[in-house]
């Protein structure tokens, strides 16, 4: 059987640019890949190529066995791909219902599932997108995201900025869906601390190159290299 998502020798950037060079990794059905590396070193190109959003140089990326270098952004959601960018891009002249209602495709994630995961929404549902708190639009983004019914979920650095109490809502949140079965998750984060425990994979970025590909449980005892490649020590 394929892997669900294999890229090999992938060669990616934007314009003349190269910032990915020669990645390679695979990720089974459900499975959950923590992606880290310090600032700039590749992870949110990694997933604007998986989106189609960068030049795709040369290398392969299958996707349920069907080549993804060939289909183009605006289909790759139709596919089963669901992103969540760092500027969390929801509609601001919307309210949380209508921006959660307008991105809905058939599956098991509809509007009561999504609301009994985020009751917050729930509770500002009349409320525009410009008129909730910064926390409240990151699971905003999240919730609309679950409202596609993904098989392939990218969450782009989703505590980025955040309070602590709302990053710890975030974090049981993000674990329930990693936990679910229903979908595959790739969570780019700068805490390692935070989301290696939730993942199963690790793979680390130094300068858009592979540093590290292996299990997120022995790349949490490793604090050497975790330090020497994200520049922070793990507590």
């Amino acid at each position: 059987m394929p892997d669900f998502l294999a890229l090999e020798n992938v060669w990616a950037g934007y314009g003349d640019a190269v910032i990915l060079e020669d990645i390679s990794f695979c990720l089974g059905e459900a499975d959950s890949l923590a992606l880290l590396g310090r600032n700039g070193m590749g992870k949110t190109t990694l997933l604007s190529t998986l989106m189609g959003a960068t030049r795709f140089k040369s290398g392969r990326m299958r996707y349920r066995g069907e080549d993804l270098a060939v289909v183009p952004a605006h289909g790759r959601a139709r596919l089963g791909l669901g992103w969540v960018p760092q500027e969390r891009d929801i509609f601001p002249s919307l309210s949380v219902e209508e921006n959660l209602v307008v991105v809905a495709r058939p599956g098991a994630w509809n509007l009561k599932r999504v609301y009994d995961l985020f009751p917050r929404l729930k509770e500002r549902r009349t409320n525009m997108g410009n008129q909730i708190s910064g926390g409240e639009q990151q699971m905003l983004a999240l919730a609309r995201a679950l409202m596609l019914n993904p098989k392939l979920l990218l969450l782009d650095e989703p505590l980025e900025g955040l309070a602590p109490l709302i990053v710890q809502e975030l974090l049981r949140i993000i674990g329930q869906m990693v936990g679910s079965g229903e979908m595959a998750v790739i969570l780019v984060e700068q805490h390692a601390h935070q989301i290696l425990p939730l993942t199963r994979q690790a793979l680390v970025l130094e300068r858009g190159r592979v540093v590290y590909s292996g299990e997120s449980a022995a790349l949490r005892e490793d604090r050497s290299q975790l330090d020497k490649w994200l520049g922070v020590g793990v507590h």
